[in-house]
């Protein structure tokens, strides 16, 4: 029995040496109190933060443990590969502010200018509660070369933007919509209205007007609803 104590006991101590040498630090409770949960959530967070800043490729993840704080050795913990951070962080943060778009025009079938106001207003919502979800679109999604654009299609297709051009084409064989519209430059030109000018809040030379979200809720609304042309009396 004693010989099986001290067989644990020199087990535990080469354990401990091991954790110290690939973190660079001492084993036992964690300095900041965080748990493994919040490190995962905090890495994600660092890595939005820099993905929308200078954009996937050009992050390595070295930088991302830096932001966070952490060794590379505990990112590479959490996350082994660059592909594996990306799949978690659509499954985990974008997935969810996509699913809040997706029944709108199930919810106005027969109100497709509603329907599409409200797209742009739920973009314009999800981009003011998140600070990563309009430059990271516009680096990553819009642009043909973006590595999230590519992961997104290759793990869901392109089914969520099939479906929108569908029913926009629908509402116009209808006569619910502008028939000279199209369908798919009609999509872009929702991203333009809204998360462009989202993502150059921050961007804005001081001393410029001033734009809020609300601001642009409110223009937005206009412009679709009525038009540049002036209202008839």
């Amino acid at each position: 029995m004693a010989d099986r104590k001290i067989s644990e006991t020199a087990k535990s101590a080469q354990m401990d040496q091991k954790l110290e040498t690939t973190t660079g630090r001492r084993p036992g409770r964690p300095r900041s109190g965080k748990t493994g949960a919040d490190k995962r959530e905090l890495l994600l967070d660092a890595a939005l933060k820099l993905f929308a800043q200078y954009g996937i490729a050009e992050t390595p993840l070295s930088m991302i443990a830096k932001e966070a704080g952490v060794t590379t050795a505990m990112l590479h913990y959490y996350f082994k590969t660059r592909e594996q951070l990306l799949d978690v962080m659509i499954d985990e943060r974008f997935q969810p502010v996509r699913a809040g778009f997706t029944d709108i025009f199930e919810t106005h079938a027969d109100d497709p200018l509603m329907a599409i106001t409200n797209m742009a207003q739920c973009m314009i919502d999800a981009a003011e509660k998140y600070p990563w979800v309009a430059p990271l679109w516009v680096r990553e999604v819009i642009s043909e070369s973006g590595m999230l654009k590519k992961r997104m299609e290759e793990r869901n297709g392109d089914k969520n933007r099939k479906i929108v051009q569908e029913c926009i084409s629908r509402w116009q064989s209808e006569g619910r919509l502008n028939p000279d519209l199209n369908p798919a430059l009609l999509f872009i030109s929702l991203f333009g209205l809204t998360l462009f000018p989202m993502a150059s809040m921050k961007m804005r030379q001081e001393g410029a007007s001033p734009i809020s979200p609300d601001m642009l809720r409110k223009h937005v609304s206009l412009l679709l609803f009525h038009g540049v042309a002036p209202q008839k009396p």
